[in-house]
């Protein structure tokens, strides 16, 4: 039997009632599927379905075939070994008590001698140096995800079910992973905001609150084809608005014959020409065509304006919001931050950075890149000022805003409103209205608790109330902006940044990301224990 996943009529609802599918049908060949959809969706809750580790409502879940999952983070406990990722731990211990003659017959039969140079090879085609009895507890949370793939690859599954893998990566774990995935030909389910890993992909699938849309090819395939479907919305859109003009135009002509008509029969009745009781009848007459008319256009009008908001806001699903921002007024020469000379770290015996030297000038946009480890957290503390370097200096020479992943600069106790009047004091109540709104946060959005957004709305409403305002930083810096964000508020993030004229300091692996947002230079960091670890270099 061939291998695939079949869901039939699935259902599934949240703890407090509110459904994620309702009767969803969707099936899954020996195909790499990119599963893409917004925050809450349900993109993990439907992985979690297939993979069993959750009971459907109502419906069913049919797999045939062997899966293996790979969770967004692994949990492991103080003992646990890679090997335990790889699920040998018995086989090693068989190999053990046969190398030093403790094996019995029976057991020299079972023993797999292939076993640690597979699981070596594993481990080499996900970039990770470790040995089977590491203890996961010293890798990092990258090194661990690494492992897992690993550990994946050697099960040889006819399927994986993947979500977001690239999340935590440096570079050379997502391009291990974007490989990986481009020479696997067995099934894989892969949920992922990572736009370089969907290339790989042979089919999209749109989860929305309406159901499921597969549209065949990679990421690009996708976009062309919701790019032909905005165009039809607007398409719609301008009919609409056509349709909405002309009944409008049609009911002021009608009001404006009604008027020179009654001025006719008035001057009529004025002057005696005709009797009094025939003038009385074609009034009534008259005003009972005239309401039909009226109530016949009231109701055209209306269903054209229902049609226009409908597609107004189809188009707003379909298109990222693009914004005006306040210029920062920062000039093109204007020293930015200037880093001379640093060593800085956690313990002066054991440095993170080592002589770093760093310039940014006028709205440069930099990207700061390198593997995990290397002091990229570390140097945007130091410009910041929440460390302190113990040699050399650090100065901005500009106001400046730092967005982290939970954006900490906004109250979580307050709404996005009051945080934008608080870090925007000279703004009056109407100004923040407009900004906000600028950022897709009109009328009661803005008066959401930031503590409750998700991670998409939570960048967006910091950056509304960092860069909305109005005087923006002339320095922005962003630390791994795109985790955790959905497609579509990754595409709300770079037209916001894109609209911004100051500098921009990024921390990111995202190369599409990076390149979305009109990066213009590069600054490298490599760990100190690397051979090329003088960092005074970009």
């Amino acid at each position: 039997m061939p291998t695939s996943i079949t869901l039939s009529d699935l259902s599934w609802s949240t703890p407090d009632g509110r459904p994620l599918f309702t009767d969803l049908s969707l099936s899954f060949g020996a195909e790499r599927a990119g599963l893409v959809g917004r925050n809450g969706v349900g993109k993990t809750t439907l992985l979690k379905l297939i993979a069993g580790d959750q009971t459907p409502q109502s419906g069913t879940v049919a797999v045939s075939g062997r899966l293996h999952v790979l969770h967004q983070s692994v949990q492991v406990s103080p003992e646990e070994t890679v090997a335990d990722l790889f699920g040998i731990r018995d086989s090693l211990a068989l190999l053990g008590r046969a190398e030093m003659g403790e094996a019995t017959t029976e057991e020299l039969t079972l023993a797999d001698w292939t076993l640690e140079a597979r699981v070596a090879a594993a481990l080499t085609r996900t970039s990770l140096e470790a040995e089977i009895h590491t203890p996961l507890l010293t890798l990092s949370g990258g090194q661990r995800t690494r492992a897992a793939l690993a550990a994946a690859i050697f099960a040889e599954p006819d399927f994986l079910i993947l979500d977001e893998p690239t999340n935590n990566l440096d570079r050379d774990g997502r391009q291990a992973v974007i490989e990986l995935l481009a020479a696997w030909r067995s099934g894989a389910i892969v949920v992922s905001h990572d736009r370089e890993l969907l290339e790989t992909m042979d089919v999209i699938i749109e989860l929305t609150t309406l159901g499921a849309t597969r549209y065949g090819g990679n990421w690009s395939a996708y976009r062309e084809r919701k790019a032909l479907e905005l165009a039809a919305a607007e398409h719609d859109l301008a009919e609409t608005q056509k349709r909405v003009a002309e009944v409008a135009r049609s009911a002021q002509e009608r009001a404006e014959r009604k008027a020179r008509r009654d001025s006719v029969g008035r001057k009529k009745a004025a002057r005696g020409d005709m009797p009094r009781i025939v003038a009385g009848g074609l009034k009534r007459r008259a005003e009972n065509t005239s309401g039909d008319h009226a109530r016949l256009a009231e109701r055209r009008q209306e269903l054209a304006m229902e049609d226009a908001a409908a597609a107004r806001e189809k188009i707003e699903v379909l298109q990222p919001f693009s914004v005006k921002l306040p210029s920062t007024g920062l000039p093109a020469n204007k020293a930015v931050l200037l880093i001379d000379g640093v060593t800085a770290g956690y313990s002066q015996e054991q440095p993170v950075l080592r002589r770093l030297s760093l310039e940014i000038t006028g709205p440069e946009r930099l990207a700061v890149t390198g593997p995990n480890g290397s002091g990229k957290t570390t140097l945007l503390s130091l410009v910041t000022g929440a460390l302190q370097p113990f040699d050399g200096s650090v100065r901005a020479m500009v106001r400046f805003s730092m967005l982290d992943q939970r954006v900490s600069l906004l109250d979580p106790s307050l709404s996005i409103r009051d945080n934008f009047r608080l870090l925007n004091p000279d703004a009056d109540e109407n100004a923040c209205r407009a900004a906000l709104a600028r950022f897709m946060f009109r009328a009661d959005a803005a008066l959401q608790i930031t503590g409750s957004l998700s991670g998409g709305q939570m960048l967006r409403a910091g950056l509304a109330c960092v860069i909305g305002g109005p005087h923006p930083p002339s320095l922005l810096i962003l630390d791994e902006p795109a985790n955790h964000l959905d497609l579509d508020s990754i595409a709300a993030v770079e037209a916001g940044l894109r609209a911004y004229d100051g500098a921009l300091m990024v921390v990111s692996h995202d190369e599409m990301f990076l390149e979305a947002v009109g990066i213009t230079r590069r600054f490298g960091l490599v760990p100190l224990t690397s051979p090329e670890s003088r960092q005074e270099r970009g």
